[in-house]
């Protein structure tokens, strides 16, 4: 009996088929990234995951609600160093750009701060160059997080939110997903020392989308407030549920 060789065609078979697959499902985490960027986010996602699993329990509700494709902001309280990894590694299914003072760009860390999407603002969230940017890789259909209050809390309460934010929500076009965030504040306070073997407890919990055009029927002022309210209530829930200390 004639074996007759199977032909799969222009696509190369199977195998290659199923790698251009997984690479464009890769790729589509965060449109227009380097494969090189997008390596060294999943490895960066992957160890901040396992590490604030093993010293801080990490607990994270309503990630489903963060679309897994098109643009949106994230929009959190700020309590410490810790929030940017703690919540980009609650979302397994997109890679997040961050906004971070132009302080930070600087060796030995400047590259890995770069690789990770990472746009430098100057002093002020009504920075044009870094909204403008900002904009162009949201346009892409990437998620960007941003932190309303400017600034790491002093007191672990939510502070004013600055209102140069809504010069980027407005422009951006894109909806705004609440989030909040508690523990951080407690681990690595502003000019305080990181506490690993502490028994403190890290909990994420993410609100819904809110359309642009739903926040702009507000106002400036209004859409501001609308932001801080959703932020505030998903931090008093988180916080309803115990303390982030031993015994929550």
């Amino acid at each position: 009996m004639r074996v007759v060789p199977r032909r799969y065609g222009p696509t190369g078979g199977p195998h290659k088929a199923y790698f251009r697959g997984m690479l464009d499902r890769y790729r589509a985490k965060q449109p227009g990234a380097s494969l090189g960027s997008l390596f060294l986010y999943s490895l960066a996602r992957r160890s901040a995951n396992l590490f604030y699993r093993i010293f801080y329990r990490i607990r994270v509700e309503g990630a489903e609600h963060v679309p897994a494709a098109g643009s949106v902001i994230i929009a959190s309280n700020h309590q410490s160093n810790f929030d940017p990894p703690a919540i980009a590694s609650s979302i397994d299914h997109r890679n997040l750009d961050f906004i971070a003072k132009v302080e930070l760009f600087k060796p030995p860390l400047s590259w890995l701060i770069r690789g990770l999407n990472s746009i430098p603002v100057r002093g002020s969230a009504a920075d044009t160059a870094s909204i403008k940017e900002v904009i162009t890789r949201l346009e892409q259909g990437r998620a960007t997080l941003i932190f309303p209050e400017g600034s790491r809390t002093t007191d672990g309460q939510i502070k004013e939110f600055q209102r140069g934010v809504m010069l980027l929500v407005k422009r951006a076009a894109a909806p705004v997903l609440p989030c909040a965030i508690e523990g951080p504040f407690a681990a690595w306070p502003r000019g305080g020392k990181v506490k690993l073997f502490s028994g403190i407890r890290f909990r994420v919990k993410f609100g819904k989308p809110i359309p642009h055009a739903e926040l702009m029927a507000l106002g400036n002022d209004g859409a501001l407030e609308r932001l801080r309210t959703e932020i505030q209530a998903l931090h008093e829930q988180i916080r309803a549920g115990g303390p982030p200390v031993p015994g929550g």
